[in-house]
């Protein structure tokens, strides 16, 4: 009797053994579990920074942008004005030669910057000469077929052009050569986009000149400083 209540009591303590060794298993499993498998969630607070940190980043490159346009947008320097009749004086110098049957007389255009800044000659120079009696049409040209690239003047620069004409009569009398249908004694020059002005004929020297011219052929060249 003795001896089955030992062997119970053995058997009971061997089963509560088991039974206490399956708990604390399932608790380190737990706590293995817990730890292998941890879920971390953003906090609010570290979401609206986020959201605040990439809206400035945004905003810096757009104001980035925005400078450099800013800058690349500035002027490097003021426009050049065109030169005209307030800011430049013209002389309408004759040729100081006789053309030839191969070879035409050449008078020359002069544009002087009087202004204290420069100017630009751009485009197309016109040229009206009017006989001073009023005895045929007038001449009238421009350098538009010889180039019109612009010439910037400086404050007192000058730039000329040539104006190729005949000034003889080949086909009279050897004393009516120098009759031609248009003599004048001053001439309408307007530069690009500007007015026209009334120009005086001169000599080389300065004094009073004919601007003689026999034919229509009158070629109007391209300006040069």
């Amino acid at each position: 009797m003795r001896m089955r209540t030992a062997t119970f009591a053995t058997a009971a303590v061997f089963v509560a053994g088991l039974g206490l060794t399956a708990c604390n298993s399932g608790n380190d499993d737990a706590k293995t579990g817990e730890t292998s498998s941890p879920v971390t969630t953003a906090s609010p607070a570290s979401k609206a920074s986020a959201t605040a940190g990439t809206s400035t980043g945004k905003t810096g490159g757009s104001q980035a942008s925005a400078t450099a346009t800013g800058s690349g947008s500035g002027s490097g320097g003021g426009a050049v004005s065109a030169c005209t009749t307030k800011t430049t004086t013209v002389r309408f110098i004759a040729s100081a030669t006789h053309a030839s049957e191969s070879e035409p007389a050449a008078a020359t255009v002069k544009v002087t910057n009087t202004s204290g800044r420069t100017c630009t000659i751009v485009g197309a120079t016109t040229l009206t000469a009017k006989d001073d009696q009023g005895k045929a049409d007038p001449v009238e040209t421009d350098n538009s077929a010889a180039g019109t690239d612009a010439v910037d003047l400086g404050p007192g620069a000058s730039a000329t052009a040539e104006v190729l004409y005949t000034d003889l009569n080949f086909d009279g009398s050897q004393s009516a050569r120098e009759v031609c249908a248009v003599q004048a004694s001053s001439v309408r020059i307007a530069l690009p986009k500007d007015v026209a002005r009334t120009v005086k004929v001169t000599k080389a020297s300065g004094s009073a000149g004919v601007f003689n011219v026999c034919t229509k052929d009158v070629k109007f060249g391209s300006f040069h400083s």
